[in-house]
């Protein structure tokens, strides 16, 4: 199968059986990467700082995943911060300190 048809079909499995999980909680799912059957996954929201992540992860994301598309071998939970949420914090950081030399 096509990366481009597997990627499809694992959005497909995220949309109808993980969101709709996730977003009870006020969470998402982004895909990070695919290659070489191996699928990287970051949690959104407050799913990103969840204490049961990984039980959700394992229970929730990875087996819905790995039944739906057997291509997948692997999936793996990215944690850390997002590239978006970096660029957020910087600029909220830098508008602070703005404000704070405004004020001198």
């Amino acid at each position: 199968m096509i990366q481009t048809e597997l990627l499809k079909k694992i959005e497909q499995v995220l949309e109808e059986k993980v969101r709709p999980e996730l977003g009870g909680h006020e969470g998402g799912i982004e895909i990070v990467g695919f290659e070489g059957g191996v699928l990287k996954v970051r949690f959104l929201g407050k799913c990103s700082n969840c204490p049961s992540a990984s039980l959700t992860f394992e229970s929730t994301v990875a087996s819905a995943v790995q039944e739906a598309v057997p291509e997948v071998k692997d999936v793996v939970l990215i944690t850390g911060v997002s590239d978006e949420t970096w660029s957020m914090a910087k600029e909220i950081l830098k508008k602070r300190r703005e404000q704070r030399e405004n004020r001198n």
